[in-house]
C-alpha cells in the first residue's frame, strides 16, 4: 500500500482559515507541491442544470456598459472553469458567427465539480468569445458577447 504524503494538519489549519475568513478556496504552493482546501458556501444547481447568465448592464454609446462589460456580454454567474465544448476534443457550443437563441447553452463553467451550463438570455449573433478552453473565470467575467 503507498504512503500518502498528505499533511492532514496543514489541510485542518487551512479549512479553519476558510471558516474564519469566509473565503471559499486557499491554494498553497511550495516547490513541486500544492495544496487546496476549499468549501462550497450556497448550494450548488444540480449537474448540467442551465445557469441563466447575469442581467446586463445599462449600455452606454461607446459598446460596453455602465459595469464595463462589453455590450450584448454573457458573463458567468459563478468563480469556475469555463469549457466551450460539452466534452473534450468535441466542437465548441458556439463560434464567432454562430446565431444563438435564447436558452441555448453556450459554455459549461465548472464549480465544485459540478457541471454548470450557461445559457444565452438572447437571442443574436457570436460577435466575439473572450475566454480559451479550460480557462479559469471569475463571478461577473464576460465569457462572450452577442449581438
Amino acid at each position: 500500500m503507498a504512503q500518502s504524503n498528505i499533511d492532514e494538519a496543514a489541510i485542518r489549519t487551512l479549512a479553519a482559515l476558510l471558516h474564519e475568513t469566509d473565503l471559499t478556496e486557499i491554494e498553497i504552493v511550495e516547490g513541486d507541491s500544492k495544496l487546496r482546501v476549499a468549501r462550497q458556501i450556497a448550494v450548488q444547481a444540480p449537474a448540467a442544470a442551465p445557469v441563466a447568465a447575469a442581467a446586463p448592464a445599462a449600455r452606454t454609446d461607446s459598446g460596453t456598459t455602465s459595469a464595463g462589460r462589453p455590450e450584448g456580454a454573457v458573463v458567468s454567474p459563478m468563480v469556475g472553469t469555463a469549457y466551450r465544448a460539452p466534452e473534450p476534443g468535441s466542437r465548441p457550443f458556439v463560434e464567432v458567427g454562430d446565431t444563438v437563441r435564447v436558452g441555448q447553452v453556450v459554455m459549461i463553467v465548472e464549480a465544485m465539480k459540478t457541471m454548470n451550463q450557461i445559457v444565452s438570455d438572447a437571442a443574436g449573433t457570436v460577435r466575439e468569445v473572450f475566454v480559451e478552453d479550460g480557462q479559469p473565470v471569475e463571478y461577473g467575467e464576460p465569457l462572450l458577447a452577442i449581438s
